[in-house]
């Protein structure tokens, strides 16, 4: 698959506002700063569709984007694991993101991005539990790989695989700067798309 357009659509704060646009979702989730806005960039050929900010915790509302002239959705969900919040606001996130991915009646698969570089958080592996329990398709991205060797990149992707018990090939290693892995990534969204199409 490739990405010809992309524009944003809208943006939710709370998922009983969530819009049905007639087409499939794929959603990207992450821990906040993980690099989900740089890759939503890489995919869609644009350095500004999404807001990238080196500050965590940016992306607070769910965030469509009109991708190929609407022939599907990408939904940001905001990050999780940001600390410095207040509890009720990071309770208003995760509400917001379990709203959405319980109640989407559009939603193909989820990208599950993590930072190549560190082993998988508490959240993260509490958000793969969620996506296990609920059947939700999904996929590891493992993010920045540029800032790892090769060799590197594959130890890495071996302490991923076993820190999320899950075969070494369902984690994608990626890279906004390099656009490592960005087709791979793209095959693998086309393929849930079709497979899904209801």
């Amino acid at each position: 698959m490739n990405i010809v357009e992309a524009k944003f659509e809208t943006s939710v704060a709370d998922w009983r506002n969530c819009k049905d646009y007639g087409v499939p979702e794929i959603a990207i989730a992450g821990k906040s700063n993980v690099g989900k806005s740089s890759v939503i960039n890489m995919l869609v050929n644009q350095n500004r569709l999404a807001k990238t900010s080196s500050t965590p915790g940016r992306t607070r509302l769910l965030n469509y984007f009109s991708i190929n002239h609407g022939a599907f959705m990408l939904v940001d969900l905001p990050g999780y694991g940001f600390a410095r919040v207040a509890d009720s606001e990071k309770e208003k996130w995760a509400t917001l993101i379990e709203g959405y991915l319980r109640e989407s009646g559009r939603l193909k698969c989820v990208l599950v991005l993590v930072d190549i570089r560190h082993e998988p958080s508490a959240l993260d592996k509490q958000m793969i539990a969620y996506l296990h329990h609920y059947a939700i398709p999904f996929v590891v991205v493992a993010t920045k790989a540029d800032k790892l060797s090769k060799a590197q990149q594959d130890r890495q992707r071996g302490v991923l695989s076993k820190a999320l018990a899950m075969g070494r090939d369902s984690i994608f290693l990626t890279s906004a700067l390099s656009k490592q892995g960005k087709q791979a990534l793209l095959d693998k969204m086309e393929q849930f798309l079709s497979e899904n199409n209801q």
